[in-house]
């Protein structure tokens, strides 16, 4: 895999991104964008398949959807720092006629988003549709999606889970980001699920289990586990322990930074914890 250090300082320096980005308008979700950041890393620096150039059709390489959309902070840092479109245009973020919304979208021709996302419950959907095209153009590629928690609560994604299982659509890894909050408390005050790798594989789905999902090593542990598992009749499932705001000390073990701006003050304490490693935008 790349150095693991260079990825560590990436990570640093996506967290200075999305941190940079959501204080620049005052509006934005950094908490789970922080706590995404190492899986991002991740997915697209070590694990993905994926051609040089972007097309929409992405035949022949490997696929992602973001299905929580509104982490799209961490996805656009991602996107820019792998090359997809220049970094400088992160200073663009949310503002009018920008291609980086609060959510991602299509109609501005963003390279690296197939999908508008962020109307919550809908990314599974998608994944399964495009891991299923795959299969019919013998593309022996996987796609990946990534979902929160709390968008469990959706019923559409149990529609989906029951009918991946049932199609056997193994060429596909969801991953649920399992930080236990959203945006009015944590999860089991809003809506408990239960044990929610008891229900996957209850509806028939290969589960792995990911408890250190803010340790870069483990993730990419994980992300390997689950493809080996792959194209053995299950789709695959990862639960992935996160702490929402990770990295950030005072936005850590709380809902509270879930769609919240840092001040002035706060952004340099963010940022003096996150070393600046590969350049600011």
């Amino acid at each position: 895999m790349p150095d693991l250090n260079f990825l560590e300082r990436l990570v640093s320096q996506v967290r200075r991104d999305i941190l940079r980005m959501v204080h620049k308008v005052n509006s934005g979700h950094p908490g789970g964008s922080l706590g995404c950041t190492e899986f991002m890393i991740a997915l697209y620096f070590e694990i993905m398949d994926l051609k040089e150039g972007f097309d929409m059709d992405g035949k022949n390489e490997d696929l992602f959807f973001l299905s929580n959309g509104h982490i799209s902070p961490v996805l656009y840092s991602v996107l820019a720092r792998k090359g997809y479109f220049p970094v400088e245009e992160l200073s663009t973020f949310r503002l009018i006629d920008s291609r980086l919304q609060g959510h991602p979208t299509t109609h501005e021709g963003l390279p690296g988003v197939r999908v508008a996302s962020g109307s919550l419950g809908q990314g599974l959907s998608v994944a399964i549709g495009a891991a299923l095209s795959k299969k019919l153009n013998q593309d022996d590629k996987t796609v990946y999606v990534l979902m929160g928690d709390g968008e469990l609560q959706e019923g559409q994604n149990w529609e989906g889970i029951m009918f991946a299982s049932a199609k056997k659509v193994d060429n596909l890894i969801a991953t649920i980001d399992l930080n236990g909050k959203q945006i009015d408390g944590s999860t089991d005050e809003v809506l408990p699920m239960g044990n929610i790798a008891e229900k996957f594989s209850a509806f028939g789905w290969e589960v792995v289990a990911l408890k250190k999902g803010n340790d870069l090593q483990s993730v990419v542990d994980a992300l390997k586990e689950a493809k080996n598992k792959t194209r053995q009749g299950k789709p695959v499932v990862i639960i992935m322990h996160t702490e929402m705001g990770n990295g950030v000390d005072y936005m850590m073990h709380t809902h509270a930074w879930h769609g919240k701006a840092p001040n002035d003050e706060q952004l340099e304490t963010a940022l003096s914890q996150n070393p600046e490693t590969l350049g600011d935008y």
